[in-house]
């Protein structure tokens, strides 16, 4: 299973406070782990594997994509500003408590397309 990325659960879904636009972020309300935050969807190098918060880059990724996905709905693509690195999130737009920015997806999704 080298090489290979799968989940884990040992991530924790704590508030947090944005490192790029500073907005206060709350935890998922559905009991998934958030990554980003909802405002500019911005995310912190911060996983080696989704949820497992191993990583040391700490750098900022910024959300350069979007994709729609059948089956798991809209995802951001991020690159860390720091080290390079690409990675893939599930945007949380059915969150009750703090959903995602659709305005922000739009925007992203704007970029790619002019």
């Amino acid at each position: 299973m080298s090489g290979e990325r799968r989940f884990t659960v040992q991530g924790t879904n704590n508030s947090f406070t944005c490192a790029n636009c500073g907005s206060e972020v709350h935890p998922l309300q559905n009991g998934s782990v958030r990554n980003h935050c909802p405002a500019c969807l911005h995310s912190l190098h911060v996983d080696v594997m989704p949820g497992d918060r191993a990583c040391d880059c700490h750098g900022v990724m910024e959300p350069v994509d979007v994709d729609q996905s059948g089956k798991k709905g809209w995802v951001i693509v991020h690159r860390c500003r720091k080290c390079g690195f690409t990675g893939r999130n599930r945007a949380a737009l059915d969150d009750p408590g703090q959903p995602d920015s659709w305005d922000a997806l739009i925007a992203i999704s704007s970029r790619r397309r002019a």
